[in-house]
């Protein structure tokens, strides 16, 4: 049976502007509480099941953390482990498992198997990576910008590198906050349009990628060869030799502006030490906040809109 009524969190846009700023208020709110240690247990006797068919350590560790900190349980499961990596289809994996939990947190290879998954769940299925989309992340990055900068709306955001599942997902949050992203890939990994919403009109494609950091308020990148493309290692080093952030690209761009990675990060490739390690680099507070902004989702798509 399909299940049309649940709210997912598949992609970026499927949240609106006035969701994410609850979102945002949310998150705010729940990190001061855990950094004063206060208990905050909304989740009581409630379950995520979390799906691993990619390896994981921040999507894991911050869903499975988080879950407990709301008052919950979190239950892992691999492929190795489960029906999944047997040929369970993906549809009956999903009745079964929404009947047991409340929400439901799946990484996996193509986004077309987490639409499949949530078509069938009778609860939430938030997407913890794709390889088009990365949704949680993003949602980290724009709460992190906006914790040290204030507002995103109308900044710059640069991103250099493969035209991955961050950047798509970086590309639609352009298009919710109303800010600019400046693109530079190398050639042969440019941007899917088809991944692109038609009429897109926030972002300026740059060869240079050095160009690209012109006055920007935020330069971010990640690794060159993304999980799943492990085969193409060696070509991409090649390829990708010019697309990392090094303190002269950064140079170029505002004289505030921060510096993010995904992580895990390979200094002397994508980023240089002096970067990721410098006075600009937030990422690990972006990373943090991945918990945090991660538990203002589950409360709000477990219990809805929340006020206090």
């Amino acid at each position: 049976m399909l299940y049309n009524f649940q709210k997912h969190y598949l992609q970026f846009s499927d949240l609106t502007l006035a969701e994410y700023e609850h979102l945002i208020k949310r998150a705010h709110i729940i990190k001061r509480k855990f950094k004063n240690y206060e208990p905050y247990h909304p989740l009581l006797d409630r379950t995520l099941v979390m799906v691993f068919e990619k390896s994981s350590t921040r999507t894991r560790l911050s869903f499975e953390a988080g879950m407990h900190q709301l008052g919950g349980t979190a239950i892992y499961l691999n492929t190795r482990d489960s029906q999944l990596g047997r040929g369970e289809p993906i549809e009956d994996a999903a009745q079964v498992m929404s009947r047991m939990s409340d929400v439901i947190m799946v990484r996996t290879f193509g986004h077309e198997i987490i639409e499949r998954f949530a078509a069938y769940s009778r609860v939430p299925v938030i997407n913890g990576l794709t390889n088009e989309h990365h949704p949680c992340q993003v949602l980290a990055d724009v709460f992190t910008f906006i914790e040290h900068r204030g507002s995103i709306q109308g900044k710059t955001v640069t991103w250099i590198g493969d035209a991955n599942n961050m950047l798509y997902s970086w590309l639609q949050a352009a298009e919710v906050f109303g800010f600019h992203v400046n693109v530079s890939t190398p050639k042969g990994y440019d941007i899917d349009f088809k991944l692109v919403s038609s009429g897109h009109s926030h972002f300026t494609q740059f060869d240079n990628p050095a160009d690209a950091c012109d006055g920007a308020h935020l330069v971010t990148t990640d690794v060159w060869t993304s999980m799943g493309f492990e085969e193409e290692n060696a070509v991409r080093k090649k390829a990708f030799a010019n697309w990392n952030v090094d303190a002269e690209k950064m140079s170029r761009a505002a004289a505030d502006a921060l510096f993010m990675h995904c992580l895990p990060a390979h200094r002397g490739e994508e980023v240089a030490a002096e970067v990721i390690d410098g006075p600009q680099s937030v990422v690990w507070d972006e990373a943090e906040n991945r918990l945090h902004v991660q538990k203002a989702l589950l409360e709000y798509l477990v219990k809805g809109k929340v006020e206090e």
